[in-house]
C-alpha cells in the first residue's frame, strides 16, 4: 500500500486547505474574470469545486456516476455567492474525513468502472479527486495571476502559505 486511507484523507484535506487559502486571494472584482469567453469565470470555477470532489467520492462508493446527484449539486452551487462557496469548500475537509473514512479497505480495493476507465476505488479517488483538486487549484492560481495578483508564488500554490521564494 503506497497510501493509507488516513493519508488519502489528509491529502484531500490539504487540497481543501490550499484551495481556501487561494480563495482568500480573490477580490470581488475578480469573480467574473474568465481568460476566454468559453472558460468558467472565477466564481463558476469555485462553484464547480463545491461539486467535483464530494459527488465523485459518493459516485465511487456507489460504483457509478451519480448523474442526478451531480445535477442537483450544480443547481445548489449555481445559487451560491462567493461567501457561501468558501463556506462550502471549508466544510469539505470534514466531508472527506467522514466519507473516505467510511470506506473499508476491501471497498477501496474493489474495482469500479467510471468514465470509461476500470480502476480500483482507491487509485480512482487519487487520480480523479486528489488530482482534480490539484489541477483546478492551479487553474484558480492562474486566474489570480491573470487578475494581477503578482505577489502570489509557488508557495501559495503548493504549500498554501504566503511566503517568499
Amino acid at each position: 500500500m503506497v497510501l493509507t486511507k488516513q493519508e488519502l484523507i489528509e491529502s484531500l484535506q490539504n487540497e481543501i486547505r490550499i484551495l481556501v487559502h487561494l480563495c482568500g486571494k480573490v477580490k470581488p472584482e475578480m469573480l467574473d474574470y474568465r481568460p476566454t469567453a468559453k472558460q468558467r469565470s472565477t466564481l463558476e470555477l469555485l462553484r464547480y469545486l463545491t461539486i467535483m470532489g464530494p459527488v465523485l467520492v459518493k459516485s465511487a462508493r456507489a460504483g457509478s456516476f451519480l448523474v442526478d446527484e451531480w445535477t442537483a449539486a450544480e443547481a445548489r452551487a449555481a445559487a451560491m455567492d462567493f461567501d457561501a462557496v468558501v463556506k462550502d469548500l471549508e466544510s469539505q475537509a470534514g466531508f472527506y474525513a467522514e466519507a473516505v473514512g467510511g470506506f473499508s479497505d476491501e471497498q477501496l480495493r474493489g474495482e469500479i468502472e467510471m468514465f470509461g476507465q476500470k480502476s480500483k476505488r482507491g487509485p480512482w479517488l487519487v487520480n480523479m479527486v486528489v488530482c482534480g483538486h490539484a489541477a483546478y487549484r492551479t487553474q484558480l492560481f492562474c486566474y489570480l495571476k491573470g487578475c494581477g495578483r503578482e505577489e502570489l508564488n509557488t508557495m501559495n500554490l503548493w504549500a498554501g502559505v504566503d511566503a517568499e521564494m
